[in-house]
């Protein structure tokens, strides 16, 4: 199972009738803290949230391009995010769920092992300094988001877990459906005071649940 899915209830244009659509996420990338900036995973088959127990915090960011299986002019009643988290060495922890507001890429960097120290990072991949390795930056290091959380989960042990429905994950879909400039996806991070690393199926994953 690749790990993230988002589901839209639609109430398509000019019909009462409900859809729902499943749509993958079409990049994700990890931002390793980094003071240089030189880690990514564009093509990794792992994704990392948290604070990893040699202190470095690991944010997973994700985006939805690819909203065409949505009809144009649909309103959006519903929306879940689903992923699946592979490896856990910590208690329970809160994630939270960002906007982002700087666009990004994904690289060709592939890293090895378990993948959780990352790869050097490749030209246009997104690393904890950078949306596009090796010459545009964040406007903060770690990422560009906007402070209000989108939704919230308690993530504990290895498993499926969703996220939504809630009002601003709605109206967050609603703007990349009908204004796709503004489409940067989201980006989760865990609680980042205390140990919580978690590693999650990316879209590259080819784990079967």
């Amino acid at each position: 199972m690749r790990t993230f899915l988002i589901l839209l209830l639609c109430f398509i244009a000019g019909t009462a009738a409900a859809e729902t659509v499943t749509i993958e996420a079409s990049q994700d990338n990890t931002l390793y803290e980094s003071t240089q900036g030189a880690l990514s995973n564009g093509a990794g088959t792992r994704l990392f949230i948290g604070l990893t127990s040699s202190n470095g915090v690991r944010r997973a960011v994700f985006a939805f391009k690819d909203l065409g299986a949505i009809p144009a002019g649909s309103t959006i009643k519903s929306v879940k995010l689903h992923m699946y988290v592979s490896r856990q060495n910590s208690d329970p922890t809160m994630t939270d769920l960002f906007r982002l507001e700087s666009d990004w890429g994904e690289g060709t960097s592939d890293a090895s092992g378990p993948e959780g120290g990352g790869a050097p990072a490749t030209t246009g991949d997104a690393t904890w300094n950078h949306t596009f390795f090796d010459n545009m930056l964040w406007s903060t290091p770690g990422g560009d988001f906007n402070q209000a959380s989108r939704a919230q989960l308690e993530v504990g042990d290895v498993g499926p877990y969703t996220w939504g429905s809630t009002t601003t994950m709605v109206a967050d879909v609603q703007d990349w459906l009908d204004n796709p400039q503004n489409n940067f996806g989201w980006i989760l991070l865990a609680d980042e005071t205390v140990g919580s690393a978690r590693r999650i199926i990316s879209r590259e994953g080819s784990d079967s649940t």
